[in-house]
Formats: structure tokens, sequence, C-alpha cells
């Protein structure tokens, strides 16, 4: 289902967890789209359907690109048996193991933070051209692939709440290519480059479009920017909110002046040492988190709705490290001083899409902090 404003798609999932979309879904046909090239960087991948729609793409010779992060090749601790076949992240390395049988190109661990992408880039200079990018990793929690009942034996607990984005055009696949490019030659964290391009934007179906990478970029700057400019409501949902970033501060500045100030926070990160949950709950935000008993193993969105216009999405949470340290992405689509009728109308129904999620999670997956 989702949302298509003009060359902008915004799913909300999974369905599994009650969600209005089916994301595992919207990836896989995202990839089988593609009619040339795939450039895939994600921090994790361990659903089978997504890898395997990825090797379908290879096995049609198309060029298949992929960066993922290593961690989740290695085990906590070394194992006993080498040779065993078991462990934490086996499925990882089974995918793994498949990409390279397959002859795709596929690096690891180029940060020594977290590379903590989760976009694919198609086709950048054909008719098909797209980024399908959000908060969602392409693994069974994050998509949804898990079957209900059923997830102890899979060794998980649970699906993850998330979102996915597909933006059209040669423009937005563009954007991101040159980041998969930077990261693909090693350029990561903080060795920046002699020059830091602005971030770009653009239009589509009107609405403003505007990606943003951490960290060279400072998604967490134009997150506060926005937000200053709110003048009713923010509403938001977000998997880790730590004292350590400037978001926090600036809504305990906000809170005073705006009619609602809410969020939802994931259970086990909010009540950390390092959270942001008791300053922000002092301040009067109105604090949600996702329920025991829902299905829900983690509330995985990184999710702003700002005004009912304005949305931000993407990987980033709100941490110091995802702002200095982590390979990261943000896309604010919608500009708050909009004048445009026809890009108005099209930003409140992206916006109206997201806040539903919100909503919709605080009164059946969620309670009061």
């Amino acid at each position: 289902m989702g949302i298509k404003v003009g060359g902008i798609e915004l799913f909300m999932g999974p369905s599994v967890l009650g969600g209005p979309d089916d994301l595992d879904s919207v990836v896989r046909d995202f990839v089988g789209g593609a009619k040339r090239s795939l450039a895939v960087a994600v921090q994790e991948l361990d659903s089978r359907p997504v890898a395997e729609a990825v090797l379908a793409a290879r096995a049609a010779r198309l060029q298949v690109r992929v960066i993922l992060e290593g961690d989740y090749l290695l085990e906590s601790r070394p194992s006993g048996d080498p040779w065993s076949l078991t462990g934490d992240h086996e499925t990882n390395r089974v995918v793994h193991a498949a990409l390279l049988r397959a002859g795709v190109d596929v690096v690891t661990d180029l940060n020594p933070a977290i590379f903590h992408q989760k976009f694919i880039v198609r086709d950048p200079g054909e008719p098909s051209a797209a980024v399908l990018t959000g908060s969602a990793n392409f693994t069974r929690t994050d998509t949804g692939t898990n079957v209900p009942g059923q997830e102890e034996s899979a060794g998980v607990t649970g699906n993850n709440l998330n979102h996915v984005a597909i933006l059209y055009g040669r423009t937005a696949a563009r954007t991101y290519l040159a980041e998969f490019e930077r990261m693909r030659a090693g350029t990561f964290g903080d060795r920046h480059e002699r020059v830091e391009p602005r971030p770009v934007e653009f239009r589509l179906g009107k609405v403003r479009v505007k990606p943003v990478f951490a960290p060279r970029q400072g998604p967490e700057m134009e997150i506060m920017k926005q937000m200053l400019k709110a003048a009713t409501s923010i509403d938001w949902a977000m998997f880790t909110f730590a004292k350590s970033s400037g978001i926090d501060d600036t809504m305990i500045r906000l809170a005073p002046a705006l009619d609602r100030l809410r969020g939802v926070l994931d259970r086990g990160q909010g009540v950390q040492r390092w959270a942001a949950t008791e300053p922000l709950k002092a301040a009067g935000v109105e604090l949600h988190q996702n329920r025991p008993g829902t299905g829900v193993r983690k509330l995985h969105h990184k999710l702003m709705v700002i005004d009912e216009r304005l949305v931000v999405i993407g990987s980033f949470n709100y941490t110091g490290p995802a702002t200095t340290l982590n390979d990261e992405n943000i896309i604010v689509i919608g500009d708050l001083e909009e004048t445009d009728p026809q890009a108005e109308a099209g930003q409140r129904r992206i916006a109206a899409y997201a806040l539903a999620e919100i909503d919709r999670i605080v009164a059946d997956l969620a309670e009061p902090v």
C-alpha cells in the first residue's frame, strides 16, 4: 500500500505487527525492478528473501555491489568449535558466503565505528533510477519475515517497527551513489575530505527532498534547525535517544511553546542510564514506550513529524556517535516555509501517513513512560 506523492513513496510496517505495509515485499520488489545495477549499503542482511532477490539480480548479469557492517559476521565470543555452523550470526555468514559465491562485489567493516546505512541505489543513469532507504535493515526482524509465534525457534523474540522510503529519479540515485562510492573507497567516519560538499536539495512531485549524510553533513544540526521552526507540534518515534545528542536539549527548550510534543521510545533503550528519557519527561514531553506482549521486539523507527507538514526519516538515531562517528543518512521531506499550494498539499499527505503510524503505535502497541 504505502503512500505515493510524485516521486516519493513512504511505507510503514511490518505488516506482521499490524503495520499497513509489507516491508520485505517492498525491498524485494525494488531490487527486482533493477535493469542495470544495484549498490546496496546496509548494516545487516540476514533476510533470505531479500538476499535471494539480490542474487537473482546478479544472475541476470546486473552489476551488484554490497557494503555490510562486518560485526554481524563475527561472534561476540570466539566459538569453541570454529567449524560449527551455529552461532548468533550464522544466517548473516551464510548470506555473505552466498553473495561471494555468486560473484557479488562485497566489502565489510569499512568504518571502525558503526556502518549504519540502510539504502539501495538502483540504475542511477536509467529511467528506472531510484533509491530505497529508511530505518530498516534487510533482516527477518526489521522487514518482518518472521512468522508470528515462530520467532523463538528462529532465535529471535519478535519483529521490529520500521519505515522504508523510495525516492525516484536520477538526482536521488546519483546523490546516494556518490555516498556509496565514498564509503566503498574507504572515506568514512572522521576521515573528512578536504572539501565537504553541502547537502543536495531537489524536488519530487514539487515536494522538497533533502538527504543529509553523517558525519560530514551534520544531520543532528539539520533536525534541530527544523525543530526550531515548529509552530504547533513535534511527534516522533525513536529507537535510541541519548543525552549525548543536542536534540533533547532543543525539545526541552521548545516544550513550553508547543501544543504537542510527543514521542515513542524503544522500551529497552529508553531505560538506559545514558538515555534522554528522564530529562525529556521532566520537561513535560509526552513519552510512550512499546508495551510487552504485543510482538514488538524493538521500536526501530528514526522518525519525526513537525507541524504535521514535514517529515524526517532515515537511519539516524539521536545520539552523539551517530552525529560524529557513524555512517548515517536522513531525508527531510517537505519545507516548513512552503508557499506553493500543490507542494504543501503533497508534503501534508506524506506527513499524515507518518503521523498515522505514530498514532497507531501509541494507541495499539505502547504505554506511557
